[in-house]
């Protein structure tokens, strides 16, 4: 799948989901050398974005209709280096985290993205997930 159209996206979720978007791609991109892919979203999402290297997947943002999310899988270990920085993240964080679901192969983690706020606690948690690979 081709690139999605900023101005597309903007009608899509909203500016403001949007700017937050292209500035948490924008951190990743500054920390994390991988390859970022565009797919359809499936039966819930309209679009997916992914960031991957070597198979295997950093993250993905989702969209829909005034709905960004932002995923990511957490296994074993990296779920008890969670637990490690708990009271380092929001309780809106926290909330969610706990209530998502474990499957065999992680817990995946849906947060919805509205605001900036959840930027830094994005940051921490993709650094448990991946140590950065640009310098």
């Amino acid at each position: 799948m081709e690139y999605i159209k900023r101005d597309e996206l903007e009608k899509l979720v909203g500016i403001d989901k949007i700017n937050v978007f292209y500035d948490i791609v924008s951190e990743i991109t500054k920390l994390y050398d991988m390859e970022q892919i565009w797919n359809p979203g499936g039966k819930k999402w309209t679009y997916e974005y992914k960031f991957r290297k070597s198979g295997k997947t950093l993250c993905a943002f989702y969209f829909r209709e005034n709905t960004l999310g932002f995923m990511i899988i957490f296994g074993k270990t990296e779920r008890n280096k969670v637990e490690e920085i708990r009271n380092e993240l929001s309780y809106d964080v926290m909330e969610t985290y706990d209530n998502a679901q474990i499957f065999h192969d992680g817990k995946w983690v849906m947060f919805n993205i509205t605001d900036y706020a959840i930027v830094e606690d994005i940051k921490k948690l993709l650094f448990i997930k991946r140590k950065p690979n640009r310098k």
